[in-house]
């Protein structure tokens, strides 16, 4: 583990079962994870699935979490959190219980098996961009830019912004 905790994002979303009580559960399994504080949450915001697929739309949100975990380790959480959530891989954009994508931890770039840092395509996507930019709107994602500058490239039109939910209380 590192010595000093590491800012990490993750992107949350799902479109089966109950999304927006899903994102919620999963915000606190992230804030429980050993060495790990939730530091904060975007609001929740719905989104169409990509690629006009015949699917219910999509609750997205970003969490911003300091960690010691490595990111190996803080993927293999999240991987763990999908799995006791249902998620199930049938196929690329298939409808999901749970997904929980690193996007970005502490500048780092790197590219194993299994684990892309930043996260490949999030400056692509609106539904990563804006809720991201609600925490770090100044944040960088290496060989692409500021996220505020890669979301005004963008149409967010199509994402609604949820009202947030009465929380529970988030582990510190």
């Amino acid at each position: 583990m590192s010595a000093a905790p590491i800012d990490a994002f993750v992107a949350l979303g799902a479109n089966l079962g109950d999304p927006r009580r899903q994102l919620l559960d999963a915000l606190e399994e992230l804030g429980a994870l050993p060495a790990t504080r939730l530091a904060g949450r975007s609001p929740l915001y719905r989104s169409a699935p990509l690629g006009g697929l015949d699917q219910p739309d999509y609750v997205n949100a970003v969490a911003r979490l300091a960690t010691r975990l490595t990111p190996r380790e803080l993927l293999e959480h999240c991987l763990a959190i999908e799995a006791r959530h249902g998620r199930r891989r049938a196929y690329k954009n298939a409808p999901r219980t749970l997904d929980l994508d690193l996007l970005l931890y502490d500048g780092l770039v790197m590219h194993e098996h299994g684990l892309t840092l930043p996260h490949p395509r999030m400056h692509e996507r609106a539904f990563v961009l804006r809720p991201l930019a609600d925490l770090a709107p100044d944040a960088d994602i290496p060989g692409r830019g500021r996220v505020a500058d890669l979301l005004a490239s963008l149409d967010d039109g199509e994402l609604v912004r949820l009202p947030d939910s009465p929380r529970r209380a988030l582990a510190p």
